[in-house]
């Protein structure tokens, strides 16, 4: 019977978003493919060291203790590498003892094509091209930017941080900003519309899966008084009063969950950010992602208008 994936949250990672990959690069680009093979094989059994998205993979992955029998969550590693040198990365992520089984090794092709096939919902790359191909395509995903991430295992919570405009919903309220710059105009607008929920954003489906697990870990801390709920959702948007009420009408409506949301009205999110210290912060801006990158694991989902026509300060 084949092993079925459309009932679980499935993340499809690139192996330069869970891994160091700059000491292997720097031999690919400086010393061409043979000695890059030859360096792979010759480290095979070298673990790399940890990347960005590592503390966040780490974490999610631990949630399939809430269902050992039918975990909710799958990984899927989708590599650039043959799977010659790929071993490299298959046998690193055995090192650190992460369960992850399931492997696409395409030789320098981008794996975005293959997103549908295993009903991913989120594509995480170090790779601005292979991301903005699938975000193109109308797959969603995200760059890991570079940054000085470190993995406190003493800390079980994961703390997932969203902007909401462009990444949860879509650009339509963006727009309406983007084309006039006026502030009353897009608070005319998200009033006007309060009650009709936004259409979907490209993270819609993978947030609608993890609060499928927030709902999964409520459950067991009624059967079980002592379990300690792991995942935190926050959403923190540059929106303020009046047009927060259609933000939380929109979550209601798909039946999402969230543990916090920030109504910042322009104040820098990096500030809101450092005191949160979340595991993943998704945002469609690098403007916002910027200030913070550097020490925090922050994601660049390259959707909408705030991508095509410059940037604001709205979403």
């Amino acid at each position: 019977m084949p092993f079925d994936l459309t009932n679980r949250l499935v993340v499809g990672l690139a192996s330069s978003a869970l891994f160091d990959l700059s000491e292997s690069d720097e031999v690919f680009r400086s010393q061409g493919e043979q000695t890059y093979r030859k360096y792979q094989l010759d480290n095979q059994d070298v673990a790399l060291k940890k990347g960005v998205a590592f503390p966040f993979i780490r974490r999610l992955l631990s949630l399939n203790k809430l269902n050992p029998k039918d975990p909710p969550v799958e990984v899927i590693l989708l590599s650039r590498n043959d799977p010659d040198t790929g071993l490299r990365v298959m046998n690193s992520i055995e090192h650190y003892g992460l369960p992850m089984t399931r492997a696409v090794f395409l030789q320098g092709t981008s794996p975005h094509v293959y997103i549908p096939a295993f009903d991913i919902e989120l594509f995480l790359s170090a790779n601005p091209a292979d991301v903005k191909q699938a975000v193109m395509a109308g797959y969603p995903a995200g760059q890991i930017l570079e940054g000085s991430i470190k993995d406190d295992s003493s800390d079980p919570q994961l703390r997932i941080a969203f902007d909401f405009d462009g990444v949860i919903v879509d650009d339509e309220a963006e727009a309406i900003y983007q084309g006039s710059r006026d502030l009353n105009k897009f608070h005319d607008h998200e009033v006007s519309k309060v009650d009709v929920p936004h259409n979907p954003g490209p993270l819609k489906n993978f947030i609608e899966r993890i609060s499928e697990i927030q709902k999964l870990e409520l459950k067991m801390q009624e059967e079980d008084a002592s379990y300690i709920p792991v995942l935190r959702v926050s959403i923190i948007t540059a929106r303020n009063a009046p047009s927060h009420k259609r933000v939380i009408n929109t979550m209601r409506h798909w039946d999402i969950m969230a543990n916090e949301a920030f109504f910042m009205g322009g104040v820098e999110k990096s500030r809101v950010l450092e005191i949160m210290r979340p595991h993943m912060f998704f945002d469609d801006q690098r403007l916002h992602l910027d200030a913070s990158s550097s020490s925090l694991p922050s994601v660049h989902v390259p959707f909408g208008v705030a991508n095509t026509n410059g940037v604001s300060d709205e979403s």
